[in-house]
């Protein structure tokens, strides 16, 4: 009973870190150098590709990172990381999937981002804003996606405003990553957790410059575009989430006029008290299309830079541009560590004189006449994640798409299948 009593008066005790070669390595440095890493390495591979018959393969993807931290005074971090991406039996290896030993990140920090006051950032590093709808790191590619760029931040209490300006980082293989010239975004961004109650309200302004884009007419011409928006995520009472993102953008390419916008409205419920702690969920989102190739005005969404990964289904076939697309799934947290999501997707044209397009913004079929329908295809997922033991964890899953009437009649209407096994280890 004493001992009883003496334990619960004594300090809790904080959980020993799990081994990982960083941690071990850490002990033995000074308190201002840390260290980190990871090994991620995917097994996956597809049939179907572009939804015609003999397009199919299977490679292995390994990306590998090691980091230093430098923390001379509680005020200034100085960060580093290197990144190794590589793709064994794929050819040929290039970018999103190949990218060997380049630097990852690498800036300088005064004050603390994450919970400073104050903050400011300059120099190369990944950027995530709301649920990267808009802006994101893509952080399932094998060579993932960052920014060179220079960061402000102020906090007043509870809410948080940052600007930014920056330029992405083109991926190269062989050679030094650097970002192209003229090809800048710049932006407000402010997060507002606690003005109203249960309700984090995100509004933003972006404002895009990019050179050397074709207009309607063919023309090479500079991209001015300016985006406002708004995201919205709501706790509410029983168990119950509601998600909200709306943006504009318009502006100028050359001489036609830019007239777009997404949508993205999400409502889900989980079970907290229930044993596996179940949620179900569904969304819709919307991206216009373009009405008219030829009347000057540029109405398919420009989706930025974001993270597509599982937004429209988790086989990433499809981008953020003139799209319909109804989305619901269930997940629940299952024994030993393991989750599962059951997913499915419809994707319907917002234009029918529009295409379907790919994540990276290339066409896979348009039907000129608006003809060939508008229901593009279904999709279902099914993927899991198991935390294996300390720093390992584990996932596989697959895809399945079903096209529909629209690729039945642009393309050889042939399934994708999309098949994975991966692992992390934090170094």
């Amino acid at each position: 009973m004493l001992g009883c009593l003496f334990g619960a008066l004594l300090p809790a005790q904080k959980a020993p870190e799990p081994f990982s070669p960083s941690n071990y390595v850490n002990k033995f440095l000074p308190s201002w150098i840390r260290v980190g890493g990871e090994n991620r390495t995917r097994f996956e591979g597809y049939s179907g590709l572009g939804f015609a018959p003999n397009q199919s393969d299977g490679y292995w993807l390994s990306r590998s990172r090691l980091s230093v931290m430098l923390l001379p005074k509680p005020w200034l971090h100085i960060y580093g990381e290197g990144q190794d991406s590589r793709a064994i039996g794929k050819q040929p290896g290039q970018p999103p999937y190949e990218n060997v030993w380049d630097i990852h990140q690498a800036y300088v920090e005064l004050g603390d981002m994450k919970k400073g006051r104050l903050a400011m950032l300059v120099g190369r590093q990944e950027l995530n804003f709301g649920d990267n709808r808009v802006i994101g790191a893509v952080n399932w590619t094998n060579a993932n996606r960052t920014f060179d760029v220079v960061r402000g931040m102020v906090r007043l209490g509870d809410n948080r405003l940052e600007v930014f300006a920056a330029s992405v980082v083109v991926n190269v293989n062989d050679t030094w990553d650097h970002h192209q010239q003229g090809n800048n975004i710049h932006g407000i961004y402010a997060e507002l957790p606690k003005l109203i109650p249960h309700v984090n309200i995100q509004p933003y302004v972006l404002w895009r410059l990019q050179p050397r884009v074709k207009n309607e007419a063919g023309v090479v011409a500079n991209l001015n575009e300016k985006i406002p928006g708004v995201r919205i995520a709501l706790d509410l009472p029983r168990g119950l989430d509601a998600k909200v993102e709306m943006t504009r953008e318009f502006g100028t390419l050359g001489s036609d006029r830019v007239q777009a916008w997404l949508g993205h409205w999400e409502l889900g419920r989980t079970w907290k008290k229930w044993p596996l702690k179940p949620r179900l969920w569904g969304e819709y989102n919307f991206m216009s299309g373009d009405a008219n190739a030829k009347d000057g005005i540029r109405g398919t969404y420009d989706p930025l830079y974001p993270t597509v990964h599982d937004k429209y289904g988790f086989a990433d076939q499809f981008g953020g541009r003139n799209m319909k697309n109804v989305r619901w799934g269930a997940e629940m947290k299952l024994p030993r560590s393991v989750a599962g999501v059951l997913e499915l997707n419809d994707w319907r044209l917002a234009s029918p004189v529009d295409g379907i397009y790919t994540s990276q913004g290339a066409v896979i079929a348009r039907s000129i006449t608006g003809k060939a329908g508008t229901h593009v295809g279904n999709e279902v997922d099914f993927i899991t994640t198991w935390k294996m033991f300390g720093p390992v964890q584990a996932g596989a899953g697959i895809g399945y798409i079903l096209p529909g009437e629209f690729l039945k009649n642009t393309t050889a209407g042939k399934h994708y299948l999309y098949p994975y096994i991966m692992f992390t280890y934090k170094l």
